[in-house]
């Protein structure tokens, strides 16, 4: 596999099968980001999400309502998962863009970020993306007509007692508590 650059429904992301170590090495180093940042993992359906990670009754009811879209939700990953990554929890997301969701199936579950050195803003602008990358990644992936929001995906955790936000997105924490309490 590759480190390969490419738009999603939120932001660009870089990313590389979650079965690359190697490769999600070279996204820490490119990123300048610090190891024990876990990185989230894009999948093209939820029999994605379920060959990696145990989705319970509160995961599912928010995963039915809310995805594809921008939202990750931190679940516990099988041990095969573990093994590989050395986390027993990760974040999911299914997101809600074509060309994403084509390279997903192609490639199966991909260990994903945003494109930005560690700590600052999202990139999304292909012509900066393509100026900064291309020497250093193996692939960036043009834009199409879909519409993206710009925005990074609400992350929750969902391996806790109560469902905990780790960062405000599009979906508001309210809509996903309204989500399970139904």
């Amino acid at each position: 596999m590759s480190v390969i650059i490419f738009p999603t429904d939120t932001v660009y992301g870089i990313g590389c099968s979650i079965y690359d170590k190697d490769s999600q090495l070279k996204i820490y180093k490119i990123k300048n980001r610090p190891l024990d940042k876990p990185l989230a993992v894009l999948c093209s359906s939820v029999k994605q999400i379920d060959e990696i990670a145990y989705i319970d009754e509160n995961a599912k009811k928010i995963i039915n309502k809310f995805l594809p879209g921008a939202l990750t939700v931190i679940i516990k990953a099988k041990e095969d998962i573990v093994n590989i990554t050395g986390l027993k929890t990760i974040g999911v997301r299914i997101p809600n863009y074509k060309i994403a969701l084509n390279i997903l199936e192609e490639v199966g579950p991909m260990t994903t970020t945003s494109v930005n050195e560690s700590g600052r803003s999202p990139l999304n602008d292909y012509e900066i993306i393509k100026k900064e990358y291309e020497k250093i990644v193996d692939k960036i992936i043009a834009p199409n007509n879909e519409k993206t929001s710009n925005v990074s995906s609400t992350i929750v955790d969902l391996t806790t007692p109560t469902p905990k936000l780790i960062r405000q997105g599009e979906i508001s924490f309210e809509e996903i508590i309204k989500c399970i309490n139904v």
